[in-house]
């Protein structure tokens, strides 16, 4: 988490800013997810949707590979998706 303090015209503004690692999905299907934007994700690393399923990172790149550990029903194209910086 980043703490910034800016002066303002005389006005204090005070900002907690935390810095995630985030993508989006650009296809979804048979428990597998292909994703972008994860650029540094590690492998093995869980990943959660932004409907709250939690996946699986399985390659380094930036267009990932996420294998779902739920249904997944709700994720669909365009849906956000973020690391957890916790591996499995």
């Amino acid at each position: 988490m980043v703490l910034l303090n800016i002066p303002l015209d005389g006005i204090e503004f005070r900002a907690k800013l935390k810095i995630v690692n985030s993508g989006t999905v650009l296809q979804v299907g048979d428990s597998i997810a292909r994703i972008h934007g994860l650029d540094k994700v590690m492998a093995g690393e869980l990943v959660e949707f932004e409907e709250g399923t939690i996946g699986i990172a399985l390659n380094l790149e930036s267009n990932n590979v996420v294998v779902l550990m739920g249904d997944g029903l709700m994720i669909q194209e365009g849906s956000s998706i973020k690391a957890t910086g916790k591996i499995a």
